[in-house]
């Protein structure tokens, strides 16, 4: 019952907060029925599990936008509505739940958005913003690999340049693979105690984005900067040779980064850059701490034939302070390269008047000698209803890589999802 009280009173402030006395709103309404379901592979499971599934969801969303053309404001919500069957679990999912109000020149947005930023498919250097790797490994649609945030965006537009600030009071860290579904890599899994620190809502710790962009010439181009904390937490033991429990913790981050995208070469072309400021450890010297790195990307992508479609990738990021990193490492951890690269291809094709979709993107790195294989078949039977059948594929020389870790958690996943 509390998950269906919160879900009324979003939507009631949704309606409240564009109501204006004489006037008449605009309301508009629409969700779905997804069904997702992924399931092992292999005969393998962690050993917190005793379920053949990572995935096993009922999920209804609402979707309610309302407008009012007098005062030039709007405001939004989206929520899912959704069962766990794995874990037998009724949640409410608030994806977003914001108002807007705009002017000639300034848009302000208030409340739980999503934010997406660079220029990287499924690479993220600038798009600095919290995500679901649940989400992404185990099957469920790719727009649930975002996660909201609750703060303020203000966006400029003017003739020479744009601009848009984004204030994040609440810090929301990723949301990564745990035991309890996930083979993972961790050399101190043995110690089972462990807490979580989360950076304190204070205004100092609030995280604050800014990106500049305009057109020139034939390439959109962009300058990001963004003060706040890494998403993905560090592991500070109390003792590195005996530990006895674990704090996770996030240190403090900033980014500075650029990127274009335009036409060129016959199809798009797209570069970023950025580097990651670990302000906590900016000598290298705290193993527990990420060190300082530089982020770099190039990617083109272009149109083979009708509805055939070719994008190539290439990422890579380059420890600062290497020498340092070696030197402090405990013993028993495994050593990360100071340049770490990834190479990505996506295909995508389109048949049967658009209505059948086959695509396949893979991560490969040349570094870490692991990859991930992702291929996927969606049909649309007609405008309401959909299906989507796809798989992934890990693998890795080592289990103490990025992705050879996962090699264990081969997944195919169905999901079905009827619109209204």
């Amino acid at each position: 019952m509390a998950v269906w009280d919160h879900s009324i009173f979003a939507l009631a402030m949704v309606l409240l907060l564009t109501a204006s006395p004489g006037q008449a709103a605009d309301v508009e309404t629409h969700g779905f029925l997804l069904l997702n379901y992924s399931g092992r592979m292999t005969d393998d499971r962690p050993a917190q599990s005793d379920s053949d599934f990572l995935l096993g969801e009922e999920r209804l969303r609402l979707d309610v936008s309302v407008w009012a053309d007098e005062i030039e404001a709007s405001a939004r919500f989206k929520g899912d509505l959704f069962h766990d069957s794995v874990d037998d679990e009724t949640e409410l999912d608030m994806r977003e739940a914001y108002v807007d109000y705009a002017t000639d020149k300034v848009d302000l947005r208030l409340g739980r958005q999503i934010a997406t930023w660079g220029v990287g498919d499924l690479l993220f250097i600038n798009d600095v913003f919290p995500k679901n790797w649940v989400s992404f490994f185990s099957g469920r649609p790719l727009e649930y690999l975002k996660i909201g945030v609750d703060g303020a965006r203000l966006r400029f537009s003017g003739e020479m340049i744009n601009a848009d600030v984004i204030l994040i009071p609440f810090f929301t860290p990723d949301t990564l693979p745990t035991p309890a579904r996930f083979f993972l890599y961790d050399p101190l899994a043995p110690v089972t105690t462990r807490s979580e620190t989360k950076p304190a809502s204070t205004y100092d710790n609030s995280e604050l984005a800014l990106r500049l962009y305009r057109r020139a010439r034939d390439f959109d181009v962009a300058a990001y900067l963004y003060k706040g904390f890494w998403r993905s937490p560090g592991m500070r033991p109390d003792d590195f040779t005996a530990p006895t429990q674990i704090e996770l913790f996030y240190p403090e981050l900033y980014v500075y980064g650029a990127s274009a995208q335009g036409n060129a070469f016959g199809g798009v072309l797209s570069l970023e850059v950025g580097y990651y400021d670990s302000r906590d450890d900016r000598d290298g010297n705290d193993p527990t701490i990420a060190n300082s790195q530089s982020r770099f990307l190039i990617g083109y992508q272009r149109q083979l034939k009708q509805d055939l479609t070719l994008g190539l990738q290439y990422y890579t990021e380059i420890m600062r302070d290497y020498d340092q990193y070696k030197q402090t490492l405990p013993a028993g951890f495994a050593v990360q390269r100071r340049s770490r690269d990834t190479v990505t291809l996506r295909l995508e094709q389109l048949l049967r008047h658009q209505t059948l979709r086959l695509s396949l993107f893979t991560f490969y790195s040349p570094a870490d000698d692991d990859y991930l294989i992702q291929p996927k078949m969606s049909y649309q039977f007609s405008d309401e209803l959909s299906a989507t059948l796809g798989a992934n594929f890990f693998g890795g020389n080592k289990k103490t890589t990025f992705l050879g870790q996962f090699d264990k958690n081969d997944n195919i996943y169905l999901s079905v999802r009827f619109d209204f």
